[in-house]
């Protein structure tokens, strides 16, 4: 009698006619002019557009990455996606969506405190989302705040009341989980 071993694959994700949604993409590019512009053409002539982009120098020298938010249909994000592959200085992309990521951005808040007690709201507000006050003036204090997009949009309502007087947001970063442990079907 023979002995069978399972292997469990990895499911395909389900690509989904007309249904829009968002998509987060890791490019790892070689630092190179006209790298960017590139790649925002290509998505432009795709008919999408870029929500949300940050780029950076990797611990490697001449190598970035770029974190790239679309919201679109997933057989054209697809097909993007492998168009993207092909870019002469395009060393890897990861469409992120459906795999388990870390994402994150920063926001600086500059709001309006004219009072003790609304510098007293604001830098508790701040505290309780893990932000810190980075500049402060007569009138106001400037936020800083890192987190997820929920996150980042809650501390924003709250602040509103008080007065934004300006925002600056950077775009998302996003980085693949690692699972820490081995899966082993055996057990």
């Amino acid at each position: 009698m023979s002995e069978f071993t399972v292997i469990e694959t990895r499911k395909l994700r389900e690509v989904r006619k007309g249904a829009t949604r968002k998509h987060i993409i890791n490019v790892t590019v070689r630092n190179e002019f006209g790298v960017l512009a590139r790649i925002a053409t290509l998505i432009a002539g795709k008919g999408y557009n870029i929500e949300s982009l940050s780029v950076g120098e990797t611990h490697e020298k001449g190598i970035s990455r770029m974190t790239i938010e679309i919201i679109g249909d997933d057989i054209v994000i697809d097909q993007v996606v492998k168009q993207l592959r092909k870019l002469i200085d395009t060393i890897k992309v990861r469409d992120l969506t459906d795999i388990p990521h870390v994402e994150r951005e920063l926001v600086l808040i500059k709001v309006h405190t004219p009072t003790a007690r609304a510098r007293d709201e604001v830098l508790r507000i701040t505290e309780i989302f893990r932000g810190k006050v980075v500049d402060v003036s007569q009138e106001t204090y400037t936020v800083e705040v890192t987190g997820d997009e929920d996150k980042i949009r809650a501390i924003v309502e709250l602040l509103k009341p008080f007065g934004i007087k300006e925002m600056a947001r950077t775009g998302k970063i996003a980085m693949k989980r690692e699972l820490g442990w081995e899966e082993n079907p055996q057990d």
